[in-house]
């Protein structure tokens, strides 16, 4: 597991990135996003266009934050920069990331298979956000770290989900199925992942003490 730890870091730090240039054009006041063309019509159009900025803006963000997170020698070395910066991206996740993602997915492509799969990846997020953060208050750190990958691995979602579509493309299967498939396997899969790697707090029996007192 330790083997694969660097290329996890350089995957998903180069996916983050190809993700954020391709969302470059989301910007561009003189274009529409070919993205927002296949949703046309919107009832909100300006309101859709400024969630969506906020959110790649906040994903932009977030997701190689949670990765610099992730690094014992800045946690060892920089432990300040490390708590201020899990503060400002604990922020920006909850206010920003979250909420717009929730507003976006109301218009998935899909349906409302889909509009469910990003609604309840975004609530892993923002349930295990609020566990990390008050994990990491009461020094809890065993509890903490296995929140903060359970962030991290829905952000990862992002990149798994294009790398499975890009896949399923080049096969050549049907196009909506594999939008759903793959959402869904990788928000599930990823959930699952975590809860299986993560470490548990020893509980004491209770009879112990009392063994240790006769």
């Amino acid at each position: 597991m330790r083997a694969l730890r660097p290329l996890f870091f350089v995957v998903m730090t180069l996916g983050s990135a190809a993700i954020t240039y391709s969302s470059l054009v989301y910007f561009d006041a003189e274009e529409l996003p070919p993205f927002m063309l296949e949703k046309l019509p919107l009832p909100h159009e300006e309101l859709w266009l400024g969630a969506l900025k906020v959110h790649v803006s906040a994903a932009a963000f977030a997701f190689p934050a949670c990765l610099l997170l992730l690094s014992r020698t800045l946690l060892k070395r920089f432990p300040k920069f490390h708590r201020w910066l899990g503060r400002i991206n604990g922020g920006v996740t909850l206010f920003a990331l979250v909420p717009s993602g929730f507003y976006l997915s109301v218009f998935a492509k899909g349906g409302a298979l889909s509009t469910a799969g990003f609604m309840f990846s975004g609530t892993i997020v923002m349930f295990a956000m609020t566990r990390a953060i008050a994990a990491a208050r009461a020094k809890d750190l065993v509890t903490h770290q296995r929140f903060v990958l359970h962030v991290v691995a829905q952000m990862a979602v992002a990149v798994i989900s294009r790398a499975m579509l890009f896949a399923a493309d080049f096969a050549g299967l049907d196009s909506d199925r594999a939008y759903i498939a793959s959402l869904w396997i990788p928000v599930i899969g990823c959930a699952a992942f975590v809860e299986l790697i993560s470490p548990r707090r020893n509980h004491v029996p209770l009879a112990r003490p009392l063994v240790a007192r006769v």
